[in-house]
């Protein structure tokens, strides 16, 4: 057993702290790590997230069916999960992580259109939103997950957005 930067931890009634949540493998709602599937429109930028109670095939499979348009392809990791999506009529893109591969030019034009990196950088934006708030309750989860979502579809707040948002006239806001 290794302690801090390769020190041999020699204590056996010692053990090594564990980190929180270190458990390998995906979460359930059972074992209160409930999954968040997400979706992202290539074109509109948009997003779509869901809290489900597994990451199985059939699951994942529903997602996609929500979150997309029939014949479209889906990029995807290479989690089994996807396995799926041809036989619900679309095709499926993966780029193999654990190869090393981030994204692919598939053909030729210098442009890496084969990633997952939109939703792999809004995970890290989903954790920094979750943060401040020191644990969410599943039952809530979802809540948060869409307000989330919802701040990154608006993209901006303009003060004919805030209008509409409190059903007031542009006077009483900003009067210009």
């Amino acid at each position: 057993m290794r302690g801090k930067k390769g020190v041999p931890h020699l204590d056996p009634e010692d053990p090594p702290r564990r980190r929180a949540n270190a458990t390998p493998g995906h979460g359930t709602w059972e074992n209160d790590r409930p999954p968040v599937c997400g979706a992202a429109g290539r074109e509109s930028g948009q997003i779509r997230l869901t809290v489900t109670e597994r990451s199985d095939g059939e699951t994942l499979e529903a997602v996609v069916r929500r979150a997309s348009w029939p014949m479209v392809r889906v990029n995807t990791d290479e989690w089994c999960g996807y396995n799926g999506l041809p036989e619900m009529g679309r095709s499926r893109a993966t780029v193999c992580h654990a190869a090393g591969e981030w994204a692919r030019d598939d053909d030729g034009d210098g442009i890496r259109e084969v990633h997952v990196n939109t939703l792999e950088g809004l995970w890290t934006g989903l954790r920094n939103f979750l943060r401040p708030f020191r644990g969410v309750n599943k039952a809530y989860l979802h809540q948060y997950v869409a307000m989330f979502e919802w701040s990154y579809n608006v993209k901006r707040v303009t003060a004919a957005f805030v209008q509409a948002l409190l059903g007031v006239r542009s006077a009483t806001i900003c009067p210009t």
